[in-house]
């Protein structure tokens, strides 16, 4: 079961042709996929599932999100059928459940750059030069895509009885409260959520960022603690708006590092969001969307409107 559950987790961003064979065979597909799961799963996630050389363990840290953190877009859009079949068998077993609620929140990324594949027209092929990539959706275009895809959202149920419990930990940091819908992009309020690139809990927190925050990852791992994730997310958001002085900065920082994001503001001497967005991480360029239309169908508020941290 085990050695399934590592096949599927590895499905879930394996080429698209795999899903769509019919005939191939579970070994098959064992063979086709060990090579992408020895360059991209993480060590510890590997641990959980099935047992590992270890003298492959630095191969194996590497970021299973290889396709999110791409250049383009619309590259991700030929993820979405694999992704869409693997997922129930996530769901169905204790083992790959957690890594399951993390592929679930992004089946949205995957669905958005269909929509732009379909709309956004490629350039014109010159005879006797390849094809050039489909460009990046500008910052407007994603975000009024995501208010439509979002606008008659209703919130994960899971959200109920957290959202109360965690608005008054950001308000506490001087945070604004309505960030705490961040863990519906995050993990869709899914406590257990667990990325096989190593972030965990309600915000999706990296081991490295969850120790320096304050947070053991052993005996137990806090980051799955609502309360304690949720109190590492606000201070590290509230560090982030101090080095960044913008929330959109602040919230791309969150999800792809505020060393990339200070390099790009330095390089093209940017001082915006909008003015960088095209050059992030696909991944990225979707994120901080996404979360501003979270915010402005759960609380009606834009990230403009949202104040700084005080105190």
């Amino acid at each position: 079961m085990k050695r399934l559950c590592l096949l599927l987790l590895a499905l879930a961003t394996a080429p698209l042709a795999v899903a769509q064979d019919k005939s191939i065979s579970l070994d098959d597909l064992l063979q086709d996929g060990a090579q992408w799961i020895q360059d991209n799963l993480d060590l510890d996630a590997l641990r959980s599932l099935t047992g590992v050389d270890q003298q492959k363990a630095e191969k194996l840290f590497q970021d299973l999100q290889q396709q999110l953190q791409g250049e383009y877009v619309v590259d991700l859009a030929k993820l979405k059928t694999t992704a869409e079949a693997v997922l129930p068998l996530l769901e169905s077993n204790p083992d790959s459940r957690p890594y399951a609620a993390w592929l679930k929140t992004r089946l949205d990324y995957l669905d958005v750059a269909e929509e732009f594949r379909l709309t956004i027209p490629p350039p014109e092929v010159k005879p006797g030069q390849p094809p050039k990539p489909v460009p990046n959706p500008a910052p407007e275009l994603q975000r009024k895509v995501w208010e439509k895809r979002l606008e008659t959202r209703p919130a994960p149920k899971a959200s109920d009885p957290l959202v109360s419990r965690l608005k008054p930990i950001f308000a506490a940091q001087r945070v604004p409260a309505e960030l705490a819908w961040l863990a519906e992009v995050e993990s869709s309020f899914d406590p257990g959520a667990r990325s096989p690139a190593g972030a965990a809990g309600l915000y999706q927190l990296m081991p490295a960022t969850a120790k320096s925050l304050g947070l053991s990852l052993r005996p137990r791992d806090e980051r799955l603690q609502p309360e304690k994730n949720a109190l590492a997310a606000a201070k590290y958001l509230k560090y982030l708006h101090g080095r960044f002085k913008d929330w959109p900065l602040a919230l791309a920082a969150y999800n792809v590092g505020e060393g990339r994001i200070s390099g790009l503001l330095e390089k093209h001497q940017a001082r915006t969001f909008d003015q960088i967005a095209t050059r992030l991480p696909a991944e990225t360029q979707m994120y901080v969307p996404k979360v501003e239309a979270t915010l402005r169908r759960r609380e009606g508020v834009s990230l403009a409107k949202l104040p700084a941290p005080s105190g």
